[in-house]
């Protein structure tokens, strides 16, 4: 089984490295690298149009792009490997990914890319900032993907990839109550951004942080973290609001509708 690692938090953070290190552990497994030369948090599925890309190759072998996350897995899967890995797997972040989050999460964002492709794909975060037991996360993340091995889809199947996103809390393993299939909870707001005055007298802005919780209910991935839990929700990527399409008819039929004495 080949796997393809990538994160958003750049190939030196310790999220990636752990990751890194407890997959390859696994038997039968051939484990690469592509991660971004910088953190890109945030970044979702951007990929870089109007600028060249460059690929180095670092100390411990771990490939880095000047890129996005999704750069990285797209060239990656589009020439820079020579192959098509069987598993796509992202992180492990440098906080939560829950919620509102995936929306915007460079981390998913990897991983949707392998996905986009036809390839199952894993994106992992743990549920709060700091690294706190990180190896705890990582032998949790390589648990998970030492069971979904042996499912993996054929080339064959690969119109029918998956793509999960797991938040594992910052926990001693013993404490990590086990997993728990949720859906996306929702955040409030972000906070206001923050304006301060640069020394030629400019204003400059700061995105301010994620909000609270908004829909933490029994069911989400916000409670499940918080009991304890490592989350997997499935993602997919149809924004469609099928529920309203009917709703939107009668509208695109009244603007359709012949003008008297006019155009269409």
């Amino acid at each position: 089984m080949k796997i393809l690692i990538s994160n958003d938090d750049g190939y030196q953070a310790k999220g990636l490295v752990a990751l890194y290190e407890a997959i390859r552990a696994l038997p039968g497994v051939e484990v690469e690298v592509v991660a971004p030369e910088h953190n890109n948090s945030a970044k979702s599925n951007a990929l870089t149009l109007h600028s060249p890309l460059y690929v180095h190759t670092a100390h411990n072998g771990f490939r880095y792009v000047n890129g996005t996350p999704a750069d990285c897995v797209h060239i990656a899967l589009t020439g820079l490997l020579g192959y098509r890995p069987d598993l796509v797997v992202s992180g492990i972040n440098n906080g939560a990914n829950m919620g509102d989050d995936t929306i915007y999460s460079g981390t998913v964002g990897a991983a949707m890319e392998g996905y986009l492709f036809g390839v199952p794909a894993i994106a992992f975060s743990q549920t709060e900032k700091g690294w706190a037991h990180l190896d705890a996360a990582a032998q949790k993340a390589a648990q998970l993907v030492a069971q979904l091995l042996p499912s993996l889809p054929s080339p064959v199947e690969a119109a029918l990839p998956w793509l999960l996103n797991v938040n594992i809390p910052n926990l001693p393993a013993d404490q990590i109550k086990g997993f728990k299939v949720a859906r996306l909870g929702r955040r409030h707001a972000a906070e206001k951004v923050i304006s301060q005055t640069n020394p030629r007298g400019d204003t400059m802005y700061w995105i301010g942080s994620a909000g609270a919780a908004k829909d933490g209910d029994e069911g989400t991935d916000f409670h499940a973290a918080a009991q304890g839990y490592a989350t997997i929700t499935p993602l997919q990527i149809d924004l469609t609001d099928h529920q309203r399409l009917p709703y939107w008819v009668p509208t695109a039929v009244q603007m359709s509708a012949p003008v008297p004495g006019g155009s269409a």
